[in-house]
């Protein structure tokens, strides 16, 4: 067989990325059901298919991010109060189900008491180390504030349970061009020395529509299904 060149390569590389987005969007405008909110590990559905968790700053955006993927108004309720998500939210998409997304609890609202921060993440720890069916972890990162302490304190929780993360910068449309590039760099400077760390980094506006096609197709490509 001829080897390809890399032109070829590329092109073969593109039309692979174009026929993936195409399926994304075919099966997000399908089925997305949600299922249920768990307080506990043992309230979980049986772990027979596959799950993309979303995790991130309280008041990152991730249920208007979660909305936008999924191509829903509201299937993820945005809470005009950050914290407002305590449980770990289930999603399943496809008909039959193929594979589920999973909101998990905002970390990082300082008014939230300190015996909810703490149920938060002992719930956050135990579903990283303990769900086996856990493929991949989006981690969404304030494109206008760029990584917070809480931000690089959970992503060495997710280096220290070795669970693969992709990086999203959201709101992206909420900052000047010039500094969203700013961002963008010194974030994957970060994101680089991070074991876990997929090292390719998403950019997104849920309200603009930036990057959700190609985010969307991740999360497809992520749920190998």
């Amino acid at each position: 067989m001829k080897a390809l060149s890399p032109e070829e390569l590329e092109a073969q590389e593109e039309a692979e990325r174009i026929e993936l987005a195409k399926r994304a969007s075919r099966l997000f405008s399908g089925r997305v059901d949600f299922l249920l909110s768990a307080p506990q590990l043992k309230f979980l559905p049986e772990p027979t298919v596959p799950e993309i968790a979303f995790c991130g700053r309280s008041n990152v955006g991730k249920s208007s991010l979660l909305n936008a993927i999924t191509g829903r108004k509201a299937i993820a309720r945005a809470s005009v109060t950050p914290g407002r998500t305590q449980e770990l939210n289930i999603f399943e998409v496809g008909d039959p189900t193929l594979f589920r997304l999973v909101d998990m609890p905002g970390y990082g609202f300082a008014k939230a008491p300190l015996k909810v921060v703490e149920q938060w993440k002992k719930l956050i720890k135990t579903y990283l180390r303990g769900r086996q069916v856990l493929n991949r972890t989006l981690m969404l990162v304030d494109a206008r504030h760029g990584l917070k302490d809480v931000d690089r304190e959970m992503m060495t929780m997710l280096d220290e349970a070795a669970v693969s993360y992709r990086v999203v910068l959201t709101k992206a449309d909420k900052i000047k061009a010039s500094a969203l590039d700013a961002v963008t760099a010194k974030v994957a400077e970060e994101a680089a020395k991070h074991v876990a760390a997929f090292p390719e980094m998403h950019v997104t506006s849920s309200e603009k529509g930036m990057g959700i096609e190609a985010l969307r197709a991740a999360v497809l490509g992520d749920a190998a299904v």
